[in-house]
């Protein structure tokens, strides 16, 4: 029981402390501007396979680094269909950042990063493939937003991601 008591005690208090880490997102792109992505993309419709775009793409020169837009934990940094080349860092808040399409990886799992952090490249790597060079970032939250839900399409699936151009708009420098 006491076992339990401890576990339970340690999980609450890496909970609170995810929550208490302040978030400050900042562009992931090295030196892009608002000129460098579209405003209204993030839950745009419709849009490919993926039906909604959970996201924002910067456009940038293939090879332009890529730095982390938070401090985190890496928890995956490979290859997968969709995204090509990814990388996945969960930050404070909990909250997931995903970075899709990069042309190189430079971070490794279970890496810890921060802002200063160079996790990668500009690329087009999976379904980009063919396409401009653009890094695809979206940030998925484990705590659903009830009230960011619409009646749109999938539109039950918006409670659980962030618009990452509010955060960049917000803290401007």
């Amino acid at each position: 029981m006491r076992k339990r008591k401890k576990i339970l005690l340690g999980i609450v208090t890496v909970l609170i402390i995810g929550f208490l880490i302040p978030q400050n997102l900042e562009m992931p792109v090295k030196e892009a501007t608002k000129s460098d992505y579209n405003s209204k993309s993030f839950w745009f419709y419709p849009w490919g396979k993926s039906v909604t775009h959970k996201g924002v793409d910067i456009f940038a020169k293939k090879g332009t680094e890529i730095n982390s837009s938070t401090s985190g934990l890496v928890l995956y940094a490979g290859e997968i269909n969709v995204g090509g080349k990814v990388v996945v860092v969960v930050g404070p808040k909990w909250r997931i950042h995903y970075y899709a399409h990069l042309n190189e990886l430079n971070t490794s799992l279970f890496s810890f990063v921060s802002k200063e952090s160079k996790i990668g490249t500009v690329g087009a790597s999976g379904n980009a493939v063919g396409k401009s060079p653009h890094l695809h970032y979206s940030i998925l939250t484990i705590i659903p937003y009830l009230w960011r839900m619409d009646s749109d399409k999938q539109g039950w699936k918006k409670m659980f991601y962030l618009n990452p151009i509010e955060y960049f708009e917000k803290n401007k420098k």
